[in-house]
């Protein structure tokens, strides 16, 4: 029989590409709002109601579940919502195994590049490194925290945080929302453009999370980034050049994205590298560690 798989964030582009990977070799399920497939459950993270017959013969949970940060504007409102969506999501999945005494090979989820802070740096952070003290770090340090309940709480053999950098995806993210003024001719980098963006082609994000599953020596927080660092500046050009178009246009001030975006503003404008190299020393290779390659392959398919 295969191991069992449960799959948070269904609706997401990582979610929906990683479950291709795994549906050979492993039992994939998926915790949605709305059930629209034979292996979807539902569940409610406002209410707290799950189906608990998602839970039948579980090995492993993949938790994906958390609202898009740069979605929209943060009034406290959404803050709240941004926490929920990744903390409470959890606890709801820690109470139904506790309930139901069901003990977990693993418990991968998904966490933040942003871990280290808003800032933009000539530091490349390591997993040794602290966390930062703005609210993008408060909502990564909660979220592992309630990965680490697992561990804690004796519900999972281990634990695995995946701290993911901008997923680079031609269905959705910052590069879909980033093409159609480029292609306009009309791209433009953001601030100074020197704020590096860490990054990673969805593919390899994916593999990452195949590689944790099916490796039990992996465990504890690692970063989810291509080895190579590039900045706003350099990313808005490598797209200009793969899809043949010219920059002319200033880079967008500072003070238009603070009126247009408020705090959410600060992910724009600054960013700082993060090493790699832990998920590397472990055995993963990237499949697109270049930028130009990555987005070659991503965006000039037939």
């Amino acid at each position: 029989m295969k191991e069992v798989v449960l799959i948070t964030g269904a609706n997401g582009m990582v979610a929906q590409e990683l479950s291709k990977k795994l549906e050979k070799e492993y039992s994939v399920r998926f915790l949605t709002r709305k059930k629209q497939h034979a292996n979807d459950f539902e569940w409610n993270i406002k209410n707290g109601t799950i189906d608990e017959s998602a839970f039948e013969n579980i090995s492993h949970i993949i938790h994906l579940a958390g609202a898009n940060i740069s979605e929209k504007r943060w009034t406290d409102e959404r803050k709240k919502e941004l926490i929920s969506s990744r903390v409470d999501s959890a606890k709801l999945l820690l109470d139904t195994l506790r309930k139901k005494n069901i003990k977990l090979k693993s418990f991968i989820s998904a966490s933040g590049i942003n871990y280290y802070g808003t800032v933009t740096t000539e530091k490349v952070y390591t997993e040794d490194d602290q966390p930062g003290n703005d609210f993008l770090s408060d909502v990564v340090v909660l979220w592992e925290k309630s990965a680490d309940d697992f561990k804690e709480l004796n519900l999972s053999e281990r634990v695995v945080k995946i701290r993911t950098a901008v997923v680079l995806s031609e269905k959705e993210g910052a590069l879909k929302k980033m093409l159609p003024t480029i292609n306009l001719g009309i791209g433009s980098p953001l601030g100074s453009g020197k704020q590096y963006m860490p990054w990673i082609h969805v593919k390899d994000i994916c593999s990452i999370y195949e590689f944790a599953l099916k490796n039990s020596n992996i465990e504890g927080a690692y970063n989810a980034n291509s080895p190579q660092h590039t900045t706003n500046e350099n990313l808005t050009k490598k797209i200009a050049e793969v899809v043949k178009k010219p920059l002319f246009m200033p880079n967008v001030p500072s003070f238009v994205l603070k009126l247009i975006f408020g705090e959410l503003a600060d992910a724009l404008l600054e960013g700082s590298r993060a090493s790699s190299q832990k998920i590397q020393n472990a055995g993963f290779q990237f499949e697109y560690p270049d930028l130009k390659l990555a987005l070659e392959d991503l965006l000039n398919k037939k």
